[in-house]
Formats: C-alpha cells, structure tokens, sequence
C-alpha cells in the first residue's frame, strides 16, 4: 500500500497535476483570506475557509478523475489485476496518495496563520479543528472522485460526474431540508470552522469514504473477476 502511495504522489509531481491542484487551491485561499479575513480586520484564520471549502468541489476531480479511468484508457489496469499486490492494497494506496497532496496543501496554509499572527492571536485551536475537518471534507470527496473513476475509463465522464455528485450533495438541503445533516460540505460548515466537533458531522466524514473506498475495491474486484 505504501508503494502504491509513493508511486502516486510521485506521479502527481511528475505531472502538472499536483502542481495544477495546489496551485488553484492557494490562489483561491489568497483570494478567500483577503475578502473574508483581511477585510474584516480579523484574525480568525478559519472564516476563509467556508469558502474554501466550495473549491473542493471543483478542483478534487483533478485529482481523482484519472485514478483508474487513466488505467482503463491506457490498457495498464490488466497490470493492476495481474500484480502482486491485493486490489484493496492499490485502492488504498491510491486514496493515500492523494491525501498526502490534500496535507501538503493543507501545510502551505500555514502561510496564511503566521501572516495574521503578525496582527494579533489568532485561535490555534480553531484553526486546527477546521484543518482537520477540511481534510476529512477532501478525503470525503477523493474517495467518491475514486469510486466514479473506476466506473469508467474516460476521466472528462469521471470528472463530470464527481462534481455533479458533489453539487447535488450541496445544494439538496435547499429542496429537502431533512437532507441537511447529510450535506458534507454543510456539515463542515456548521461545525469544524465555529471550533465544535460533534459526534455526527465524525461519523459522517469518516464513514462516508471507507463506503466509497469499499465500493472502488467491490467494482474493480468484480472487473477483475470478469477479466
């Protein structure tokens, strides 16, 4: 699995991918941190991040949408199924992968804290419970961009689909209100940037990518099986 992670975060350097995702990432954070932080005169680090959070909606495909459709275009998933290694170790090793661009990202924000350490106390408590939970939001997303990614091998009908899920999830609270409590990007915003954790919005965050992980290793053990 850990191979399988260094290969992938590797990979992701040797392209502009990883260069790309980082790169909008930080200049939306730049943008947010101004009109949301610096504005305001405040200090309070995680108010750029409600609207960070939206950004994940569209820049996780870029991430994800070739995971295994890149796989399936080149004729290099037969190398997967025939390899030493379980499908659960690559799936997991893939996920990995990109949560260590999702923690490099998240790295770089510190720019942003000690910029605001300059002008006054900025809460570090805060400010690391809304990183943790703008990771588990990313995790969230990579492993539904994975799960759609296995289902084909075109990575543009991949990506589409990612940010579709990704827009329904956030805006189905406005239709169905019951719906609310399972709107991730929502459930972020109610509760890791105000300082809280609640049991709920955990289970939600963590549950929901060991699903979709399950799912990817389901799908790709079954195309195995076929093969």
């Amino acid at each position: 699995m850990w191979t399988i992670a260094k290969k992938e975060l590797k990979t992701y350097f040797l392209s502009p991918i990883g260069y790309i995702f980082i790169g909008i990432f930080l200049l939306m954070c730049s943008i947010f941190f101004y009109l949301d932080v610096v504005q305001y005169g405040s200090t309070n680090f995680e108010y750029m991040f409600y609207s960070a959070a939206t950004v994940l909606t569209f820049i996780v495909p870029i991430l994800t949408m070739r995971m295994f459709a890149e796989e399936r275009k080149t004729g290099t998933e037969q190398l997967l199924f025939t390899s030493p290694r379980s499908i659960t170790s690559i799936v997991c090793g893939k996920l990995l992968g990109a949560a260590m661009i999702i923690l490099i990202t998240e790295a770089f924000t510190a720019i942003y804290y000690i910029i605001l350490t300059c002008f006054g106390t900025p809460h570090i408590t805060t400010a690391l419970i809304t990183l943790l939970g703008y990771f588990l939001l990313a995790m969230t997303y990579i492993s539904f961009g994975m799960f759609a990614s296995s289902l084909t091998e075109n990575q543009i009908i991949a990506g589409v689909i990612t940010i579709a899920f990704f827009i329904v999830t956030w805006f189905m609270p406005n239709f169905i209100e019951a719906t609310l409590d399972f709107s991730f990007i929502n459930v972020f915003s109610n509760t890791f940037p105000t300082g809280s954790v609640t049991l709920s919005s955990l289970v939600l965050l963590i549950s929901t990518p060991i699903l979709f992980t399950i799912l990817t290793i389901l799908v790709l053990q079954r195309k195995k099986s076929v093969k």
